[in-house]
């Protein structure tokens, strides 16, 4: 040993083993070390866990159902918005004034043409009539009389008894009388008129509303809410609109086939109320809307339809003959667009892209990406990816039906 050593005043450096400092590096590599270690395990149970699900996946197939995809005719529809508009609609007032001694009319009646509806008090103008008539058959006593001194002056006049002025002066006397007569029985006429219009009667066929004015009532010819209103329920039109980019199609098509069929639905678009045709359409485009108007007519047989109804109108403008069809069930939407699985022989799934064409409620026209006989999931896809297999549920292949309960307009 080195007698001038002096162990109290030595001093260890740091980082050598034995000093005082080293362990705290090694440590903290330590604890980086596990770190990395538990997050490295982490990941590498994660994905032998997704891979195991996979395996299981491949190996308990999904049970989906199928249909599948067929050929037919698809119609082409045109969707629009109308309100039902009676042919005719009659609000009856009375013509002359009086108390109303009747009503024979129950409200929500059907009535006929010349079905009667109410009467006024006739007796003021059988009265007006009567003197009509007495004046009349004075002032025919009057011309009869003139006539008969018109003969006598011409039988002295061919005798050259009287002066030939006094014949003219009868003359005129004669014919002054008749120019009364003829008064008096246009007078006799509109009495007549006049008490016909005590009897209030339907001037067209239809169903009457609530009545506007009471028995025992007086009413007047100028009185502005009327007795009743009679609107007409057979045939019955609807106005509806389309967008004006249509118009050149649905005059093409009009012109060709000389009319197009109408379908109404009710306001949910699902009960088909009434079928009928094209009657007309406006002779311009609304600008505010972008639209034009047409006026469909529907027979109402059973009166489904009533006046200021809103519906639904599917007017058929074509048809596209020879369509893969496929069940609406069937199309999925994604970040390709549209599309379906498409079931292999191997029981796998492959994902199809499609182009749509027009559809009806339950089924839709594929212009592309589908051929005929391929079958297609329409239940179960919210399982499935691109190879996934499957499992088909025996008995549970769909077939389409083509058939028109409810239609919806194809995508432009």
């Amino acid at each position: 040993m080195n007698p001038d050593f002096d162990p109290r005043s030595a001093k260890s450096k740091p980082g050598k083993i034995g000093s005082p400092g080293w362990q705290w590096p090694v440590i903290l590599l330590l604890m980086v070390a596990a770190g990395g270690y538990v997050i490295w395990r982490s990941d590498h149970a994660g994905t032998a866990s997704e891979d195991a699900r996979a395996k299981r996946r491949e190996q308990n197939p999904v049970a989906v159902s199928v249909a599948s995809v067929t050929q037919g005719d698809m119609p082409i529809f045109l969707d629009g918005l109308g309100t039902v508009t009676p042919l005719r609609t009659v609000t009856l007032h009375s013509r002359v004034d009086g108390e109303l001694i009747r009503v024979a009319f129950s409200e929500g009646q059907q009535v006929k043409q010349g079905d009667l509806l109410a009467e006024i008090d006739p007796r003021a103008f059988q009265v007006q009539l009567q003197q009509a008539q007495g004046q009349l058959l004075h002032d025919q006593a009057l011309l009869k009389n003139a006539e008969i001194d018109l003969a006598r002056y011409r039988t002295l006049l061919e005798q050259d008894s009287i002066a030939g002025q006094q014949v003219a002066t009868q003359e005129a006397l004669v014919e002054q009388y008749r120019g009364t007569v003829e008064v008096d029985r246009a007078q006799v006429e509109n009495a007549k008129l006049q008490l016909s219009y005590t009897k209030i009667t339907a001037p067209i066929n239809g169903r009457v509303g609530l009545r506007l004015v009471d028995q025992g009532n007086l009413v007047h010819a100028n009185d502005s809410n009327g007795l009743v209103v009679i609107t007409q329920l057979q045939p019955i039109t609807v106005v509806f609109t389309l967008p004006e980019d249509r118009v050149q199609a649905v005059m093409q098509r009009w012109h060709a086939a000389g009319t197009l069929p109408i379908e109404a639905y009710d306001r949910a678009g699902q009960q088909k109320l009434a079928g009928g045709k094209l009657l007309a359409l406006d002779n311009q485009i609304d600008p505010t809307t972008g639209t034009f108007k047409l006026k469909a007519q529907f027979e109402n047989a059973d009166q489904t339809l009533f006046p200021n109804q809103f519906v639904n109108i599917k007017m058929k403008l074509n048809n596209l003959p020879a369509a893969t069809l496929v069940p609406t069930a069937a199309i999925q939407q994604g970040a390709i667009g549209s599309f379906v699985y498409v079931v292999n022989d191997d029981n796998t799934v492959t994902v199809r892209a499609v182009r749509l064409g027009p559809g009806m409620a339950e089924t839709v026209a594929v212009l592309e990406g589908l051929t005929p006989r391929q079958k297609v999931v329409v239940d179960g896809a919210d399982k499935l990816r691109e190879g996934s297999r499957v499992k088909v549920i025996p008995g549970d292949e769909l077939p389409i039906a083509n058939e028109n309960p409810t239609h919806r307009q194809a995508p432009s």
